[in-house]
């Protein structure tokens, strides 16, 4: 069984801006709960083949995951897609401008979780659903209050 869960939010920031700042993985934890760390594996600049790994806290359970960016256009999207993992996901999001000085970033979860996390199917798409968006709501409140 696949889940696939979208979410949006309007930030008052400039499109470039919050691009730049969820395209750059190793802030994942200062915006995303259940994030410990994120470290980038592979040398700048980021595109498509660059690497990181980072470590997450679910239901109790530390999970260490590596991705890998498999497409990139530099100020509007980044998709991800782990390479290593509890079950594979892939991760894309976007960003753009809505008026002077705001946007709308968005993302799109595709994930194919095996094992018990297969069984709990259905609440593990609405435990991301929830999940994305408080991390969006974080997001958005973060670098908002930097304007």
């Amino acid at each position: 069984m696949s889940i696939s869960v979208t979410s949006s939010i309007d930030i008052a920031r400039p499109a470039r801006e919050v691009f730049d700042y969820v395209a750059d993985f190793e802030n994942n934890p200062a915006w995303q709960r259940g994030m410990k760390s994120a470290r980038f594996t592979s040398e700048p600049p980021l595109g498509v083949g660059s690497t990181y790994d980072q470590v997450a806290s679910f239901l109790g359970k530390e999970i260490v995951t590596s991705f890998e960016v498999t497409a990139f256009e530099p100020g509007s999207s980044v998709t991800i897609t782990s390479t290593s993992g509890t079950f594979p996901i892939e991760v894309t999001r976007t960003v753009e401008a809505t008026g002077e000085g705001t946007c709308r970033a968005s993302a799109l979860v595709n994930g194919n979780p095996g094992g018990l996390f297969k069984l709990a199917g259905p609440l593990l798409r609405k435990m991301v659903q929830g999940s994305v968006r408080k991390d969006w709501a974080n997001l958005k409140a973060l670098l908002e209050a930097r304007g």
